[in-house]
This record gives structure tokens, C-alpha cells and sequence, in this order.
């Protein structure tokens, strides 16, 4: 009763979320997470700020045999440093000051099923020796408590920290590491899955003029086309807050979402007193204008920036891209950046 209130309270039973897109990219993480998800082994999902790593987490859980068991999720980055070992362990009655009862840890929470740490490069080095006991041996103690305590723990951990640079620089414990990253699982960032845009932007746009209590708002080729120029480095998570508020000022109709995008990559127009400049691209109305019409914003800039990519003053930093994105984009074009 006790962990069931516990459940209860602090919503620990996490609902599954839906991972959207059919990219080359993320079929790959579909993959991995297929492959890994019917064994026992740790993962550690590896990526960017908002590019869903607990999504990951739970499609792992969800897909396994502790799905019947709770996902319990620990932000670890949330939790003060002097609270980790009662957070993770739990703690009895007076066993320090403001230990009014007995708290059970997020270990025993998640017995026979799945925890989630997210931002696991934030433990502290003086609990990761213990984390790696429970992970070695499933034994524990709570703070302030003889009784040895076993449980049955899936771990599946997050961080956009190079961990293995951590471990070289002497913050994060080697083996700890190796026994979390039995799995690693790579996500990729949204710009370079581009082709789910449409997908995740039609998602977002139903389910939050869902919980608004507005009609989902037209979104159109323009639309569609200024969103996957945009470089987006909040990543999905940014997707996702922008739209949102594009529901908002869009009040049911076409979709308002190009003032929101800070720094969107457009096309520029032809001076028509150079009579030397590129003609201007035709309208947008299919999908085939719009890949039509990156390939001529990218042929520009390469144009202009003599074929050089890199550095301030080439074609990524002109576009707002980063290099290897650009690189990709130029080659999937058909492009010759010479």
C-alpha cells in the first residue's frame, strides 16, 4: 500500500509516449530499440537536449517483458545534492533531521520493472560506488537502516554529456559507465531528420489545439517549408513549444509560425537591377517545390560563399547550419560544393 500510494502521488507510472517520424535516422533508433527492449540489459540513450530520450525510455520499457511493472523516472539533475542517496535509497524514521517517516527509495519503486535516469551525468561521484553495487548485486540499504534490501532493476539511462570525456576527467567512475552503457543508443538530432518535420508538425498541431480547446490551424507548403529551414537546436522539444504557441495566435486558421522561428533560414529574392543574380524560385505549393527550393537556397550560398562550407564566413554559418549538416543536405541535393 505503501508503494502503490507512492505510485500514486508522485506519478511515477509514466504514460507511453508516441515516437513520430519514418527518417532513415530514426528508423535506425527503432531499430536498436526493438533489438534491446525483449532482453535485460542497461541502455544508455545518448543525443541532444530535446530530441526525446525519455520517449526512447519508455517505447524501451513499454516493448519489454517489465511492462507490466512501473517505469519510474529520476531527473537527476533535479535532485540536491545532500538528497541523492534518500532519493535513489530511501530512508527510515529519525535517521537525520526532517526524516519524519519512512520513505521508500526510487530503487524499490521500480522493483521488477524499469528506472529511468535522466541526466545521469549529474550523480554525484561519492553515490556512483553505490549505484554500481545495486547495479552489480541488486543490494541496497536504506539510510539510517541495517536490513540488507534486494530488488530487480532495469536501468535505462539519458544524458547529453560525452560521458566517456567525463570519465577522462576524473567526474565520472569508468566502470559505473560501462555498466550503464551496455546499450548505447544514439539519437539524432532534428536537423538532421528534416523529412519527419511534416510528420511531428501535424502531431503537435492536433494534440495541442487538443488540450487548448481550439481547431487545429491549416498548415500549408510555406508553412512546411520554413519549418525545415529552421536549424532547430532545442530540437524536438523546440518543435514542439513553437507550435504550440503558433496554435495559439493562429485562432483556427492558417498556420502563423515563420515570426516565431528566430534566425529561419528564407530564400532571398533576386535583385532585379543585377542582372547577374539567380532567378527567383517559382511558387511553393508541393513537396517537390520545397526540396526544389532548399536546393536553390543552398546552391546560392555556396555560390556566394566560393564553395567553401566551413568557417564564418562559408555556407553553413550563411544558412545558420551547422557544417556536417550542411555537408549532408549539399550531397542529398545532388549538389557539388566546388
Amino acid at each position: 500500500l505503501e508503494r502503490e500510494n507512492e505510485y500514486l502521488r508522485e506519478e511515477v507510472r509514466i504514460r507511453p509516449g508516441a515516437i513520430v517520424g519514418s527518417s532513415p535516422a530514426l528508423r535506425q533508433v527503432l531499430e536498436q530499440i526493438a533489438v534491446v527492449a525483449p532482453t535485460q540489459a542497461n541502455v544508455l540513450v545518448l543525443g541532444e537536449s530535446g530530441t526525446g530520450k525519455e520517449l526512447v525510455a519508455r517505447a524501451i520499457h513499454e516493448a519489454s517483458t517489465r511492462s507490466r511493472r512501473p517505469l519510474v523516472r529520476v531527473n537527476c539533475a533535479s535532485i540536491p545534492k545532500e538528497l541523492f542517496e534518500s532519493e535513489f535509497f530511501g530512508h527510515v524514521r529519525g535517521a537525520f533531521t526532517g526524516a519524519i517517516r519512512d520513505r521508500v527509495g526510487r530503487f524499490e519503486l521500480a522493483d521488477g520493472g524499469t528506472l529511468f535516469l535522466d541526466e545521469v551525468g549529474e550523480i554525484p561521484q561519492e553515490l556512483q560506488a553505490k549505484l554500481l553495487r545495486v547495479l552489480q548485486e541488486g543490494q541496497f540499504e536504506r539510510i539510517g537502516e541495517e536490513r540488507t534490501r534486494t530488488v530487480d532493476v532495469r536501468i535505462v539511462a539519458a544524458t547529453n554529456r560525452d560521458l566517456l570525456q567525463e570519465v577522462r576527467d576524473g567526474r565520472f567512475r569508468q566502470d559505473l559507465y560501462y555498466r550503464l552503457g551496455v546499450f548505447p543508443v544514439q539519437l539524432p538530432p532534428l536537423r538532421d531528420r528534416i523529412s519527419d518535420i511534416p510528420a511531428l508538425a501535424e502531431f503537435f498541431l492536433r494534440t495541442a489545439s487538443a488540450r487548448l480547446g481550439v481547431r487545429t490551424p491549416r498548415m500549408g507548403a510555406a508553412q512546411v517549408s520554413a519549418l525545415q529551414r529552421y536549424d532547430w537546436p532545442g530540437n524536438v522539444r523546440e518543435l514542439q513549444n513553437v507550435l504550440e504557441r503558433a496554435v495559439i495566435l493562429s485562432r483556427g486558421g492558417m498556420l502563423q509560425v515563420e515570426t516565431l522561428l528566430p534566425g529561419a533560414v528564407a530564400a532571398r529574392p533576386a535583385d532585379p537591377a543585377d542582372p547577374a543574380a539567380p532567378p527567383t524560385p517559382g511558387p511553393v505549393e508541393t513537396l517537390a517545390d520545397i526540396a526544389r527550393l532548399e536546393r536553390e537556397v543552398i546552391r546560392r550560398a555556396l555560390q556566394e560563399s566560393g564553395g567553401k562550407i566551413y568557417g564564418a564566413d562559408g555556407a553553413a554559418a550563411r544558412l545558420g547550419l551547422k557544417p556536417t549538416t550542411l555537408a549532408s543536405r549539399i550531397k542529398a541535393a545532388g549538389l557539388d560544393a566546388r
